[in-house]
This record gives C-alpha cells, structure tokens and sequence, in this order.
C-alpha cells in the first residue's frame, strides 16, 4: 500500500502540483478542491497518465463533518495520511473596513482557522498513534504583516500561523511534523493569481516578470520544497519558512 497524501486546496497551482510531486515520488494523492470537477478530473488523469496514483474529491469545507468524514474515508479507502497539506485560500479581495462584510470576515476565519482546527482535531490523534505524520499549510505575507486593505486575510493568516504554533508545541514531541510556510511573493498560478489580476493582466505580469524572468515563484518548485519539508529528518525539523522569487523585497524590507 502506498503512503497517502492528501491536499485540501488542489487547484492548478500550489496544491495540484505538489499533488503530482508526492505523487510522482510514490505517494498515493487524494486531490481536493471546491469546484470545477472536470478540472480535478484532469489532474487526476494528468498523474495517472504520469504512472502515478491519485484520487479526487470535490468538497466544500466549510460544510458541517465534510473535512472530518473525508479524513476518516481516505484512511479507511486509502491507508494512512502520512502528509496533508492544507493549501485552502482565504483571499476574498483587497478592500478597506468599509467594502469588507462581516460574511467575508466570518468566511476567511472558517477557511483559514477553523478548518485547519477541524482536520488537527480529526488527524493529529490518528498520527499521534502512529507516533508519525507531517502537517504542510501553506500560509502568506499577510500572515506576517497587516496592510489597510487586508482586514479579513491578514486576521485569518496570523491565526493561522498561530495555530500552527500551538499544534507544533503540543504534537512535535510526539513525532508529528509541523510547518507553516510563508508563500512570500506572486506564484505563477492561473487558478489564483490569474483569477485576480485577469487572464490579459496575468500575461503581461508573466512575459514581463515571468518566465524566463524567474520573477514569479513557480509551483514546481515551491512543490519542490513542500516535499523536502516532508522528508526531513526529525532532528533539524524547520517549522517556518518564507518562499519568495529572487528578485522580491522580502516581507520584513517591504
């Protein structure tokens, strides 16, 4: 049986292809994402054509026992998780108090922070009796730094970074690996970055900063890193790092 992991968020960046990665190094991938199922159908088909194993799952996590009853399916179907990576953005726009609605607010903590309790509370103690797993969530700048128009995102990624802080303390010692990880700079991502800037605005960010410009952090890579996080060895653990292109200013100089 092939070890199992499983991405929440598996769009056609980040989380599809750090999907393919485990999957290609002999990793059985669960894909989820929210919407689009001939999509996800064909990032499925994309990693079987590749010789690897994969499954998807359309699932809207906000839902009541949706995120749990999956976690229980998937071991019960699968094996067990031994990495989940939580990639479920929770960018709803950036707007100033005002044009920020509660329902945005409310929305962005349940995506960011509840839903990444709710999969603790059901996996931790799954891996906690195998005294292994390892627990990747991609996080943002905001996290680090709250702009005036980042009311909602920012509140709900610093959550985020300090419930990882807190899972880390609590199940470290108990050999369960956790990382927070800062994706500190634009991706090169149609499934978000294009989705906001625009299909033209998104190809002229591309060609100009792009590309053989290597301004944009590519998923490849950034999937690259997610895989080296899984397979460190316990005693040089890293459980925050920030990803960004060479030529950004860091979130600290910016």
């Amino acid at each position: 049986m092939k070890p199992v992991c499983l991405v929440l968020g598996a769009g056609a960046g980040i989380g599809g292809t750090v999907a393919a990665k485990f999957a290609a190094e002999g990793y059985h991938a669960c894909l989820c994402r929210r919407s689009d199922q001939a999509g996800l159908d064909q990032m499925v088909k994309n990693i079987e054509e590749e010789g690897g194993s994969a499954s998807g799952h359309l699932i809207n996590a906000i839902e009541e026992n949706v995120l749990e009853e999956l976690i229980i399916s998937i071991e019960q179907d699968h094996g067990p998780i031994e990495v989940l990576v939580y990639n479920l953005g929770a960018q709803s726009g950036m707007k100033l108090l005002q044009e920020t609605s509660i329902k945005e607010f409310e929305w962005a903590w349940r995506i960011a922070d509840l839903g990444l309790f709710r999969v603790a509370k059901t996996l931790m103690p799954l891996m906690e009796q195998r005294g292994s797993g390892t627990l990747l969530v991609t996080s943002a700048t905001a996290a680090m730094r709250g702009n005036k128009n980042q009311h909602s995102h920012a509140t709900a990624m610093g959550g985020r970074r300090m419930l990882c802080q807190t899972l880390n303390a609590e199940f470290a010692p108990k050999g369960i690996h956790v990382a927070h990880i800062v994706i500190d700079g634009m991706v090169d991502a149609p499934d978000t970055l294009g989705k906001m800037l625009g299909e033209e605005v998104f190809q002229q960010l591309r060609e100009s900063r792009g590309m053989e410009h290597d301004g944009l952090i590519l998923p490849e890579k950034i999937a690259d890193t997610y895989f080296h996080l899984a397979k460190q060895h316990r005693s040089a653990w890293t459980h925050e790092i920030d990803l960004r292109a060479f030529s950004d200013v860091a979130w600290w100089n910016s």
